[in-house]
């Protein structure tokens, strides 16, 4: 199935749009780190994996502006905060390091499951995109998991910090998986292999025996999980502010 006309375009743009501000709120998050890393590495690490979250929000934007017209830097950088669709997993600051570790974890964890849903799918713009974010993603959550087993095995304050971290990020950890409007027309299409609700089981089933291993708290099910991608707060506002000056310092600018 390739022709838009035989899409379920409203739920397929719902779909494009929650990934694509997932991975460009994380990647802009995680570039904060630029510099300030705890180690020399890890600067270069997070300034990679940052680079390859907002690579991968680009090419989604740009797909989603092949359906709907609108211009893909639009999209990124000239809406209001409330209308960003990202989960609110994303929403949380930065933080500290054992924060953003574990923040990465949940995020890449559930994001793989995600896009194993995607990755034989009807519509091929979007099966082709998938087969390289997969190769790519894959590195993230090698990534996260090994900074999360030695956090979680490394006693007194790591050990603390990310406890309390995923503590935080708790009620949050599983709106990756927010219902999307016309959801169950994109499962029909052929397009997403099983309903959110599925998807979410799935993850909880590959995080167990890590969370098992190393002892920690499994995150509960979300509050609220239809509104999972609304109702951001201020650290998002601070983040948006961050993100779009540029560009409202000159909104008439050609680049």
């Amino acid at each position: 199935m390739t022709a838009t006309a035989a899409l379920p375009a409203t739920a397929l743009t719902g779909l494009l749009l929650s990934i694509a501000d997932d991975e460009f709120v994380i990647g802009f998050s995680d570039s904060e780190w630029t510099g300030i890393a705890p180690l020399l590495e890890e600067d270069v690490a997070m300034s990679s994996l940052a680079q390859d979250e907002l690579g991968h929000a680009a090419a989604l934007y740009g797909l989603l502006g092949d359906l709907t017209g609108i211009d893909p830097d639009a999209l990124a950088y000239d809406r209001e905060p409330a209308e960003y669709r990202h989960c609110r997993l994303l929403d949380h600051g930065r933080g500290d390091w054992a924060m953003t570790i574990a923040r990465r974890f949940l995020y890449d964890s559930a994001d793989v499951i995600r896009l194993e849903a995607l990755a034989d799918g009807s519509w091929a713009p979007l099966t082709d995109l998938v087969a390289k974010l997969v190769r790519e993603e894959r590195y993230h959550r090698m990534h996260a998991g090994a900074w999360l087993d030695r956090l979680a095995r490394s006693p007194g304050e790591p050990r603390d910090r990310l406890l309390a971290s995923l503590h935080e990020l708790a009620p949050d950890a599983a709106t990756v998986f927010t219902l999307i409007e016309g959801e169950a027309d994109l499962v029909a299409a052929g397009i997403m292999e099983v309903p959110m609700t599925d998807l979410e089981e799935r993850w909880r089933a590959s995080i167990a025996p890590v969370f098992a291993n190393l002892d920690l708290p499994m995150p509960p099910p979300a509050i609220d999980p239809e509104r999972g991608r609304l109702d951001h707060g201020a650290d998002f506002d601070w983040l948006w502010g961050e993100f779009t000056s540029v560009r409202r310092a000159d909104p008439g600018a050609t680049w």
